[in-house]
């Protein structure tokens, strides 16, 4: 990403990837029989309640927005499996990780509540009423309508 030592998530956070702790595993991917005996998988674990990187407003809602994929430990698990490199999947976890923390820090903006113009009340009334004479039509009483 940027530099050696830490993964950029963006202008206020990088994540140093000494927090960061990788697994290798055997992969399902693709590769043949060769993928039997090599462990190509990524498993990347990072825990962001003991994370150096966010302070205590980011923490809180990376933990809130984060709070489906943290483990019992609070560590959030990204794998990656897409390629037959140990290395290539590496990377691709850690992009992965970026994206995922990223994403969790966007401000979402405030809904402002709107209402309906007064011509919109006045065509959806005017359109139930149209809707309810054509259903009254279809009954016995029909002369009442004319």
């Amino acid at each position: 990403m940027s530099s050696p030592d830490e993964l950029r998530v963006n202008d206020r956070v990088s994540i140093p990837r000494s927090e960061l702790t990788y697994r290798a595993t055997k992969s399902g991917g693709p590769g043949g029989q060769h993928v039997n005996t090599s462990s190509t998988r990524i498993e990347l674990l990072w825990n962001p309640t003991a994370s150096l990187a966010l302070d205590g407003t980011s923490r809180a809602i990376v933990m809130d927005r984060l709070s489906a994929r943290l483990d019992a430990e609070g560590s959030v698990r990204v794998v990656a499996s897409d390629s037959r490199s140990q290395r290539q999947n590496r990377v691709s976890a850690e992009e992965r990780l970026v994206e995922l923390v990223r994403k969790a820090l966007v401000v979402r903006r405030k809904r402002t509540a709107t209402k309906p113009s007064r011509a919109a009340k006045a065509q959806r009334l005017d359109e139930k009423k149209r809707r309810g004479r054509t259903k009254a039509l279809r009954g016995k009483r029909a002369s009442e309508f004319d």
